[in-house]
This record gives structure tokens, sequence and C-alpha cells, in this order.
């Protein structure tokens, strides 16, 4: 379905002036012909003053960034963009399957009308029926889609929520190709986050390939977050495409370890960050006792066969590498 913008349709205001012209003339003409007794222009005039507020419908008033995509009998004729006041055929139809849905997004078109029957019921207002808005918002939304529980490459759940922003770019598309072009959107943003989360680790993993080049990579869902939050967007946006949508961006809002795992990962992580640290105690503790026995052999100070100095680094590693401070024992005896 291909879009036709209708923009030559901007006289709304002369057709209402002529209306309304109309109607002052058909008034004075229903008197004057009383008057006169004239039957023909009486009858006219009569017929006009039922019938002429048929037109009044074809009036179309439209704000920036909105759009009306409309159909005659049944047929696309057009839709009107742009802000401006419109006349159109008033047997023309204005299509939106979509305009009583509303997501957990922002910028739904009369967003306003959101006072229901049970509310004014309690409050004592009147309760009165206000349906739900044809025209379409031509503006950038954000879908803020729940958050999903999905098992990572490595088979550990995870939980994860992204933000989709995106508006529509063809209203024909939008209302005919698909029943519902939010739902479908909705539908579409889980569908390819489970796809792409599947793809990632949560944390970077040895042996894993997450390009699908064959090698291994340090791709991960926590390091990873922009490479992992375009390709959600491009997949989002390849099947939304025929339903005339584009998806601006696409965000991760949220990533944390499903909870009956969150735990265990935690002492993981724990446990992973203390072996990095004694290794790095060992590394240095191993360098300084290096530099201490070089030291002391250059200097001349003390002569130190292999026993004494095996028992010196014994000693040095001790007390560099322990968790609390050493309580040196002295010695006032010989070493030997």
């Amino acid at each position: 379905m291909q879009e036709k913008v209708l923009n030559h349709r901007k006289n709304g205001m002369l057709v209402l002036l002529l209306v309304l012209l109309a109607y002052v003339a058909a008034v004075l003409g229903i008197v004057y012909s009383a008057l006169n007794m004239l039957v023909l222009p009486m009858v006219v005039c009569i017929v006009w003053a039922a019938l002429g507020w048929l037109l009044l419908p074809g009036l179309k008033v439209l704000k920036p960034q909105e759009a009306l995509v409309l159909t005659l009998f049944g047929k696309y004729i057009g839709t009107l963009k742009g802000e401006g006041f419109y006349w159109v055929n008033p047997f023309c139809t204005a299509v939106n399957p979509a305009a009583g849905t509303k997501l957990n997004q922002s910028g739904d078109v009369d967003a306003h009308n959101k006072g229901d029957a049970v509310t004014q019921m309690l409050t004592g207002q009147a309760t009165v029926a206000v349906a739900p808005s044809k025209k379409i918002s031509l503006k950038i939304m954000t879908l803020n889609n729940a958050r999903q529980k999905i098992n990572d490459c490595l088979g550990n759940p995870v939980e994860i929520g992204i933000a989709v922003t995106w508006r529509v770019v063809d209203t024909a598309a939008a209302v005919f190709n698909v029943d519902n072009y939010k739902e479908y959107l909705s539908l579409q943003c889980d569908a390819a986050l489970r796809n792409i989360v599947r793809v990632y680790p949560y944390d970077v993993a040895p042996n894993v390939d997450t390009t699908g080049d064959g090698h291994a990579d340090e791709g991960s869902l926590r390091g990873s977050s922009e490479v992992v939050a375009e390709r959600i967007r491009a997949e989002i946006q390849s099947k939304v495409a025929e339903a005339g949508l584009e998806i601006v961006e696409a965000r991760i809002t949220y990533l944390a370890y499903a909870p009956e795992i969150a735990a265990v990962m935690l002492q993981r992580q724990q446990a992973s960050a203390i072996i990095d640290a004694r290794k790095m105690i060992v590394d240095g503790a191993v360098g300084m006792v290096e530099m201490a026995l070089e030291r002391l052999s250059e200097g001349g100070m003390v002569a130190l066969d292999e026993e004494r100095k095996a028992a010196m680094v014994s000693n040095l590693l001790v007390v560099l590498c322990g968790n609390h401070d050493a309580q040196p024992v002295v010695n006032s005896g010989s070493l030997y």
C-alpha cells in the first residue's frame, strides 16, 4: 500500500464561511418567500437548512505531527498530513485500528483523555463516553517494554528490559499492512530481544562466538551494551519496515541475573575478584623479594647461603602476602 498525501485540501475555513453564509441566506430567503408567497424559493431554502449541515463533518483540524488516513466507501483515497484546517468529502471515514491501544509508551494522540467511567462514578461526575481519536501521531515515541526473563548463551537466566524509540513514517502501511501497528511493534520487540540476548553471555566467557564469524570474542551483555542495543534495533527494524515504522533507537534499560541465581553469581564474581587480587599481591611480593635479595647481594652487607635465602624468602612472602599485620619475633642470638 503506497501512501498518498493530500496537501491541497487546506480549505476548511473557506467551506465553513460559505456554509454559514448559505444558512444566513436560507433564513432570509425563507422569510422573504413567506412574505411574498413564493413556494419554490421557500422549498429550496428549507431543504438547504435541513441538509446543509451534512457538509460540516468534512471539516478536519490537524495539529503539528498528526495525520488522518481517509477511506471512501472502503477505498483508500489519501492521508492528511501537517497542521491545518481541512475540508474533505463528508462521507470519508478516518481509519486507525490502533486508536484505542495504549501501551506503556509516550506520545499517544489524545493521551489526556485518561478518565474512566468508574473513577467518574466514584467522584460523582457525569460519565461521558469519549470515542478514541482516529488521528495517527507522527511524533517520535518511546516504548518501554516489560522486563523479560531470557536465558543467555550459557543457559543462565537473566532479566532484561529495553526502551525503543520509534515513529510512523508511512501511515498507509501502518494502517493497512498490519492489524494493529502498536501491538505488532510490541510483539516484534519481544521477539527481537529474545533472538539477540540468547547469542550473548551475561559477562565475558571463554570460547563464545557472538558475531557468528567462527572465532571466539569478548562480546557480552554487560560489556557490549552498545553493540547489543544496535543489533536489537536492526532486528526490530527488519521486522516492522513493512508496517511503515522506523526504529530510531533501542536502549537496554535494565539488566540483571534472575533472582534464583543472582546470589550464586554474586559469590562467583566475588571469588573471581579475590583471586585476581591475590594474584596481584603475590606478583608484587615476589618482585619485592627479588629486589631485596639483589640489593643485599650488591651491597655486600650479608652473605647468605641457599638455605638462609630460602628462609628469608619464606618469611618475606608470609609478611607481604598475609591477611593480617605480621607479628615479628626478634632473635637476639646467632643466626646459626
